[in-house]
């Protein structure tokens, strides 16, 4: 009997054992989080929000822009956790690229998924896309948080199979007019709920630019060193020291304010211009990287 106990406290000692082993490799396994947009949600609710319209073919959206500001936001909500990528999600004539669309999908970090557009211009397949992703991450354990940026009731279901995996998701909405833009059921799904205001969007969105004489990269690439000299002769080098880790992001307000000091000296508008957007930055990262 004696034997039987003791065999049986060892037992109960190994199992406690690999339990502590298990727990201290969860703890040091890091937190990730996945950004997920849809466009077709996105164009619709900031064009609405800042130019009064949601006809794409009238208003310019910086999405390169907005993508990096949309990381940086997640990057102080999920504080302790890593990006994994932003899926952006749009509808495309057979499911191919526009310019605009491969412009996006070859930012860093960024996964471009694509839907049908039927003969309205309406997107088809988008919903079931970002729900594959969504449970298919979720049940891989690849993430722990998902922003979710849209308002489809159809992406309730998405919500429920990534939560059926343990993942967390979080509602991102874009602030409305009028009334809401948001199905209800799935802001009751949710785990948690933000709503972004015009001050957040107004940066990204603009009408149409004019026929203005378009710069070329080396001219934005200039502008981006110059612009760069300025911030390091007022800020100093400790500023520059804490900069650095973020390449090849910048901070929200440091972006912000790049481009609107770069769009006075060009005279001309950037937004929607993801080409020269990134000339810009490559512009002032090259200067302050031979200066360090």
């Amino acid at each position: 009997m004696n034997d039987d106990l003791a065999a049986l406290s060892a037992r109960i000692d190994r199992t406690n054992e690999l339990l502590q082993r298990m727990l201290a490799e969860v703890a040091k396994t890091p937190s990730t989080h996945a950004i997920f947009v849809d466009a077709g949600y996105l164009y619709a609710a900031a064009g609405r929000l800042v130019s009064g319209t949601e006809d794409r073919r009238t208003f310019d959206l910086d999405t390169e822009g907005l993508i990096e500001a949309l990381i940086d936001k997640a990057r102080t909500i999920f504080a302790d956790s890593r990006l994994l990528r932003v899926y952006w999600y749009d509808g495309a004539r057979r499911r191919i690229h526009t310019a605009e669309q491969q412009a996006i999908a070859e930012l860093p970090d960024v996964k471009v998924r694509l839907g049908n557009l039927n003969a309205n211009n309406q997107q088809k397949g988008v919903d079931s896309l970002i729900r594959s992703d969504l449970e298919s991450l979720a049940r891989h354990r690849a993430i722990s948080d998902a922003a979710l940026i849209g308002g489809d009731e159809d992406l309730v279901s998405a919500v429920e199979a990534a939560q059926g995996y343990g993942a967390r998701v979080h509602l991102w909405g874009i602030e409305a007019p009028e009334g809401r833009n948001q199905a209800e059921p799935l802001l009751w799904e949710v785990d948690s709920q933000r709503t972004f205001d015009l001050d957040f969007f107004k940066p990204y969105v603009s009408r149409r630019a004019s026929a203005a004489t378009r710069p070329t990269r080396d001219d934005v690439r200039f502008v981006g060193a110059q612009i760069a000299a300025k911030w390091l002769a007022a800020r100093g080098r400790e500023a520059l020291v804490e900069l650095l880790p973020g390449h090849p992001y910048l901070p929200g307000s440091v972006d912000q304010d790049l481009l609107v000091e770069a769009e006075g000296l060009l005279q001309y508008s950037l937004r929607g211009q993801a080409d020269l957007r990134r000339a810009l930055r490559d512009g002032f990262w090259e200067h302050l990287q031979t200066q360090y």
